[in-house]
């Protein structure tokens, strides 16, 4: 059984940044493409990165693009989310996904 647990969550004021990590078990992570979404009160779930199998490919949303980067380490099993230059907009439960499985989610909340 997979499972998928994130980590880093947590209150920034506007501007500022935060590094979610997603914790992988239970399946061959590496032969997986691995994704960052997120999912804001009253609104629908969105994809924000996606991150090959490999590493070698990356790609983002519209909205947080060069500002948001998706990276893995395939030794630990893991992947990350490092956000800078955060807007109140980024006010999200994210959630990373791989294979069948979805994590819990981590809140972020981009506040004064």
């Amino acid at each position: 059984q997979g499972q998928l647990v994130e980590s880093g969550g947590g209150l920034v004021q506007p501007g500022g940044s935060l590094t979610l990590s997603c914790a992988a078990s239970g399946f061959d992570f590496s032969t997986y493409y691995m994704y960052w979404h997120r999912q804001a009160p009253g609104k629908e779930r969105e994809l924000v990165a996606t991150i090959s199998d490999d590493g070698g490919r990356t790609t983002y949303a519209d909205s947080v693009k060069g500002r948001f980067t998706i990276s893995r380490d395939d030794a630990k099993n893991t992947i990350y989310l490092q956000m800078n230059s955060l807007k109140p907009e980024d006010t999200a439960v994210y959630y990373c996904k791989g294979s069948y499985y979805w994590g819990q989610g981590t809140q972020v909340t981009v506040s004064p």
